[in-house]
């Protein structure tokens, strides 16, 4: 990873940059109220890369990150700016930061955040260090992303409650999560959820392997069934999957599609910790002269990887993972 000199560091900068995620919060309350113990100022940039632009400034105080832990989305607002790919933009953004005596960023997001952050450093040595946030759980180098165990734990919740519906109707659902090219949330639903079949990105699961595993529950008595989808590049493909259903074997599949209610709502214990580490983690790479790089979570220890091991690099679902899931729902 690259180094700078942290000697002298006044002021840090945070954002939140891309989809919001729950537990991002609770890392901007670690960011700045790490950086104040530590004799530093925090300065909060509402909106992301565009709040760059805008020069939307804002100094964070003890006061400001008071009763935030708990709140889902972001105080900071988040955006997504596609002109942040044309240099003459990064070296403006670059200018009111250091206008505003921004030192250094934390910058709370995903992947293509992470792009923009890797390239205010490559071209104008603007310290950075990224904070994994997504409920998609995709991001390489760390084993989990602020938000995923709410999101899953949100979905869980209502195919819970869908399947109290499915048994009193003796009907077949299908419900679809999150995650466009990400199977993580399906799969870990679907082992927790006990569903039938789980459709994801990484490993297309043929139509007619879930109509046989929902025959074979017929066959023992069993009266309704959940199969559970990432959404993949077209919200809304349960749909297609519960016509396709229909047509080879004559099932009627209800549909459930829940969307953004993932994304919102008071994160799990799990994402505030996560979240509250993974921020001071940020503020002491920093403070180490550490940047152009992520901090993240790996078997349980806390590390710092250089972006151009993250950047690009999708972290695939687990293949024991998706078959366990499938193995248990014979």
């Amino acid at each position: 990873m690259a180094q700078f000199n942290a000697q002298n560091l006044k002021t840090i900068g945070v954002f939140t940059s891309g989809g919001d995620a729950p537990g991002m919060n609770a890392a901007i309350r670690a960011v700045g109220r790490l950086a104040i113990h530590h004799g530093l100022d925090v300065m909060g940039i509402v909106g992301g890369y565009p709040g760059m632009l805008n020069k939307e400034f804002e100094t964070l105080s003890q006061n400001s990150m008071a009763n935030i832990i708990q709140r889902g989305g972001t105080i900071l607002k988040t955006g997504r700016l596609p002109e942040f790919h044309q240099a003459d933009v990064r070296a403006r953004a670059v200018q009111n930061l250091r206008e505003a005596k921004i030192d250094a960023l934390v910058c709370i997001g995903g992947d293509g955040s992470f792009t923009g952050a890797h390239l205010l450093w490559q071209e104008h040595q603007f310290p950075i260090i990224g904070v994994p946030g997504t409920i998609d759980n995709d991001i390489a180098g760390t084993d989990l992303t602020i938000g995923f165990d709410t999101a899953v734990n949100i979905a869980l919740d209502a195919i819970d409650r869908i399947r109290d519906t499915a048994a009193s109707h003796d009907r077949l659902f299908i419900v679809e999560v999150m995650g466009r090219d990400s199977g993580f949330i399906a799969v870990d639903v679907g082992v927790a959820g006990g569903a039938e079949e789980v459709f994801i990105p990484e490993n297309p699961a043929p139509v007619e392997q879930a109509i046989d595993r929902i025959r074979r529950g017929m066959a023992r008595g069993k009266k309704s069934s959940i199969l559970i989808a990432a959404e993949g590049h077209k919200p809304g493909r349960a749909y297609d999957l519960a016509e396709s259903i229909r047509k080879k074997a004559g099932f009627d599949a209800k549909v459930c599609i829940l969307g953004h209610i993932q994304r919102g709502g008071s994160p799990t214990a799990a994402d505030r910790i996560l979240a509250s580490r993974l921020g001071a983690n940020a503020v002491e790479a920093l403070r180490r002269g550490d940047c152009d790089a992520m901090v993240g979570v790996q078997s349980g220890v806390y590390v710092t990887v250089p972006f151009t091991q993250v950047i690009g690099f999708k972290k695939r679902v687990s293949g024991d993972l998706v078959s366990l899931a499938r193995t248990l729902a014979i």
